[in-house]
């Protein structure tokens, strides 16, 4: 007989669906007195990658740039029975060029603003990179569940 966490895993292809279904990540950082920092957040899959950017003076990247690993959750579900989710633990490659972060923050305002003229993302985001670092996620262990697997039990 299977294991419980085998029969909720998601498939790296269910995965991948979810990620693209959630609008907020949350994140966590590692503080300077160990404590974990959590924010949520906007972000785009770019290459496989999960990416954001936010502002260069936050303690997300003042954590990041001490210590660069990272934790992320995305998640679903009102119920036991229909929680789904993927945590992701890696570590954050910093993008400081304002070309990189104008690339990566047009990418999350353009997914999370489907309807928005492209144009006026673009001016949004050429102002935004300035001040901000675009955060790139590398994957190194990824645990996932989905509750409506077990079959309401």
């Amino acid at each position: 007989m299977a294991k419980q966490r085998d029969r909720i895993r998601l498939s790296p292809e269910e995965q991948q669906v979810f990620i693209e279904e959630q609008k907020s990540l949350q994140v966590a950082t590692i503080n300077r007195d160990g404590t974990p920092h959590l924010s949520t957040l906007w972000f785009a899959v770019v290459d496989g990658d999960i990416v954001f950017e936010t502002y260069t003076k936050s303690q997300k990247i003042k954590n990041l740039e001490r210590d660069s690993r990272i934790a992320l959750l995305l998640e679903d579900g009102k119920v036991y029975e229909k929680l789904r989710g993927v945590a992701i633990n890696g570590h954050a490659e910093l993008h400081t060029d304002p070309e990189a972060v104008h690339s990566y923050a047009l990418k999350v305002m353009a997914r999370n603003n489907p309807d928005a003229d492209i144009e006026m993302l673009s001016k949004a985001a050429e102002g935004m990179a300035r001040k901000r670092t675009a955060v790139v996620v590398k994957a190194e262990k990824t645990i996932s569940w989905d509750h409506t697997k077990l079959g309401g039990g």
